[in-house]
Order: C-alpha cells, then sequence, then structure tokens
C-alpha cells in the first residue's frame, strides 16, 4: 500500500498527459479548429499549475523549517497570480474558445475522479 502511494504522483502526472491527448482527439471530431486548440491551452496551464504544486508541495515536504511554510504560502499566491493572469490573456487577448478552455482546464479533475474510482473499487 505505501509504494502505491510513493508512486501516486508519477501516476497523477502520467495520466494527466494521457487524459489531455483523449479531451483533444475528441474535440477533434467537431471540426473546430478553436475548440481545439482551447482544450489543448486549458490542458497546458492546468498541467503546469499542478506541476507547480506539485514542486512547492515537495519542497515544503522536503524542507518542513519555519521558513519553508512561509515560502509556500507566498508561492500558493504567486502561483494563483500567475495562472489568473495567464487565463486574463487567454480569454482577453488570445480570444480562446471558452468551452475548450473549460474543458482543457479540467484535466487534473478528471485525472482526480479517475483514480479515486479505481482505487474505490479496488
Amino acid at each position: 500500500m505505501t509504494d502505491q502511494i510513493e508512486q501516486l504522483p508519477a501516476q497523477l502526472t502520467r495520466r494527466n498527459w494521457i487524459v489531455l491527448v483523449l479531451l483533444l482527439l475528441g474535440s477533434l471530431p467537431f471540426g473546430n479548429l478553436a475548440l481545439s486548440v482551447g482544450v489543448l491551452l486549458g490542458g497546458l496551464v492546468a498541467i503546469g499549475g499542478f506541476f507547480w504544486m506539485r514542486r512547492s508541495l515537495s519542497n515544503l515536504l522536503e524542507q518542513p523549517t519555519g521558513g519553508a511554510q512561509f515560502r509556500y504560502q507566498f508561492g500558493y499566491i504567486v502561483r494563483l497570480a500567475a495562472l489568473a493572469v495567464i487565463l486574463a490573456v487567454l480569454i482577453a487577448i488570445v480570444k480562446v474558445h471558452p468551452v475548450g478552455l473549460v474543458v482543457g482546464l479540467s484535466v487534473v479533475i478528471i485525472n482526480l475522479f479517475w483514480i479515486t474510482v479505481q482505487h474505490a473499487f479496488k
């Protein structure tokens, strides 16, 4: 059981890419390039945010001193602001398809749901 828990972050990272590819392939039959680009960009933003959070948590757990907690909290605010700016630019300036963007941003949520259901039935 402990081995499965230790492998979970790597599994989540790998499955994020699988979910993104599946969503991207699922958007192609609609024949709307803007939708597919929205799915791709939303997925990349979601995976980038997940990677950044995972790295921050790893740093916090490796160095559990008082300063590490403050750095994690400050990094959380910076990450949230950076993601907000990226999304604002994608929506307001790049004019990404909003439905595609929302579907792409759901990559990590779908992955977490998938892994939860999988572990519930084991």
